[in-house]
């Protein structure tokens, strides 16, 4: 599920390792709560995110998702926002901003004072955060074919001991025939970087003493990832529908934990489904990070994450929906409740549009 990426520096080799973490979680509580299959199925503002092409979906002038959610039992705080407007028939664009952050961290560093006594009152705090800006635009090429890419500004920070800044590219595509929908995404196409510049004057005397190693300026190498998805929305009357997406997340840094492994290529797919009542109440449910796991005894089993959610529109300007997740560790990582809210202004014209677009 997590990104992979190169180290640089001076005192380090060429080894994978992950990178970007936060930018893996996804956003949106209707996505989560479909265990994050949407690279076909995201129609709103967050497909800024899961796939730009989709953003051609949009069916209002304004269309803004806000979403908050906590991990780790409430110490990390996770937050987004997402915003999008038609600049022509034909295209669309769109901003997000997203922040994974634990906050108020003590630096104990001066709690011993000059005489060697505790003074609490010496207790400093810091906050460790990740924050993205995307900056989206969408094309219609055809009534069948959309097409979008992102442009990624990264952000990171440990306090005043570190910092990186980063870039990256990503570009989607959707085909649409009838009820079905072929997705593609390809995340970090030229290897998104991130330099990390290190404060080692502020820690280096700890770090000798612990017998650690001196932080030094590197770059980190995010490599490229694919996600191929197909939606489907079955016909279920005007009363209810049923909405099945698969998404195949695949990697290319060699074999991982996942169902289809080897050296060249490993497969993580995922699984969401929705069932609306009359377009105003919906269930959803999920299934995603399917991993290999053993037990005390040895013996290997299949271990996956699900995830479930509510989504309730008020009217055509509001929506609430809601997920039961986590950050993606099958483990004994305690699961997070999603909360988001959709804001739709300004519906536009059946004939705004100059290629079709979907229903939402």
């Amino acid at each position: 599920m997590w990104s992979s990426v190169i180290h640089l520096s001076p005192a380090q080799d060429l080894t994978p390792k992950y990178s970007n973490e936060f930018l893996s979680i996804g956003v949106g509580a209707r996505a989560l709560g479909m265990g994050g299959a949407q690279a076909s199925a995201s129609r709103d503002v967050t497909a800024a995110y899961w796939n730009p092409a989709g953003l051609m979906g949009v069916t209002h002038k304004y269309d803004a998702t806000l979403m908050h959610a906590e991990y780790f039992a409430g110490i990390a705080q996770y937050d987004y926002l997402g915003f999008t407007t038609p600049i022509k028939s034909e295209s669309q664009v769109a901003v997000s901003l997203i922040r994974f952050g634990v906050d108020d961290i003590p630096d104990t560093r001066f709690l011993y004072d000059a005489n060697g006594a505790l003074n609490y009152n010496n207790i400093q705090f810091f906050n460790a955060a990740d924050y993205a800006l995307l900056l989206s635009y969408a094309r219609d090429i055809s009534d069948k074919l959309k097409v979008g890419a992102n442009a990624k500004i990264i952000h990171r920070n440990v306090g005043k001991f570190a910092q990186a800044w980063g870039f990256g590219l990503d570009v989607g595509a959707m085909y649409v025939q009838k009820k079905l929908t072929v997705g593609l995404m390809l995340r970090d196409i030229t290897t998104t970087f991130n330099a990390w510049s290190h404060n080692a004057d502020m820690v280096r005397d700890i770090y000798a003493n612990t017998n650690n190693e001196v932080p030094v300026n590197s770059v980190e190498l995010t490599l490229p990832r694919a996600i191929g998805s197909l939606a489907y929305d079955w016909n279920l009357g005007s009363t209810f529908s049923l909405l099945t997406v698969l998404d195949l997340d695949m990697t290319f840094d060699g074999r991982r934990n996942t169902v289809i492994a080897s050296d060249l290529i490993s497969i993580d797919p995922r699984f969401g489904m929705e069932v609306g009542f009359k377009n105003q109440v919906f269930l959803r449910a999920g299934a995603s990070t399917f991993q290999y796991v053993r037990d005390f005894q040895g013996e290997r089993s299949m271990n996956f994450m699900p995830s479930a959610g509510l989504g309730v529109r008020l009217n055509d300007r509001f929506q609430l929906d809601y997920a039961l997740s986590d950050i993606g560790n099958v483990s004994d990582t305690p699961y997070s409740h999603i909360f988001s809210v959709r804001v739709s202004l300004e519906k536009l014209e059946e004939d705004f549009r100059k290629f079709k677009g979907w229903g939402q």
